[in-house]
C-alpha cells in the first residue's frame, strides 16, 4: 500500500521534513517513489505539490495522520483534522517519584497492628492433600548401587 508521509531530514535538534510517497512497510529514510514537498515545523511553512498529492490520493494512496492534518491546514484536501497521538514523554526529575515506588516505600515502613489484619498481605488458602495420590513405592536399587554394595562387601571380607 502506498503511503504519503514525512521523512525526517535536517540537523540534530532542528528537524526538517520531506513529504514523500513510498511503500508503507519501507523505511522513511530509504527509497521513496516521489518527493511531494517539504515542511519546516519551526516556521510552520510547507512547499507542497498539490496536483501530485491529489493524483496519488486518487490512485489510492493513504496519508499518515500528521500529513493529513498538514494537507487540511494548507487546504489541499478537505475534511476534518485527525487526532494524532503525541508521543512526548515527561522528563524525570528528582522531585517527582514514580507512583509505584511510593507504594513500595509505604509497604516497607508500615508496621502491621496486632489488632488489624494487614490488608497488603493476602493469605492463600491451604490446599488439602488429596487422597487420590498413590503412595510412593520404595526405591529400587540400580545397577551402580549393586556394584558399590559388592565392593563394600569384598573390602569388608579382606
Amino acid at each position: 500500500m502506498l503511503m504519503i508521509r514525512l521523512s525526517r531530514v535536517g540537523k540534530k535538534h532542528h528537524p526538517l521534513y520531506r513529504v514523500v510517497i513510498s511503500e508503507k512497510r519501507k523505511d522513511t529514510v530509504g527509497d521513496y517513489l516521489e518527493l511531494l514537498g517539504q515542511y519546516d515545523p519551526h516556521t510552520n511553512t510547507a512547499n507542497l505539490k498539490a496536483e501530485r498529492i491529489q493524483y496519488w490520493i486518487s490512485k489510492g494512496a493513504q496519508t499518515s495522520g500528521t500529513v493529513h492534518n498538514l494537507l487540511v491546514h494548507h487546504k489541499i484536501i478537505t475534511g476534518e483534522k485527525i487526532k494524532v497521538a503525541n508521543i512526548k514523554r515527561p522528563k524525570k526529575t528528582d522531585d517527582k517519584k514514580d507512583p509505584g515506588t511510593e507504594k513500595k516505600e509505604e509497604a516497607k515502613t508500615a508496621k502491621p497492628d496486632d489488632n488489624k489484619p494487614n490488608e497488603s498481605v493476602k493469605e492463600e488458602p491451604v490446599k488439602e492433600k488429596s487422597e487420590d495420590k498413590k503412595p510412593e513405592s520404595p526405591e529400587k536399587p540400580t545397577e551402580t548401587d549393586d556394584k558399590e554394595d559388592k565392593k563394600e562387601e569384598s573390602e569388608g571380607k579382606k
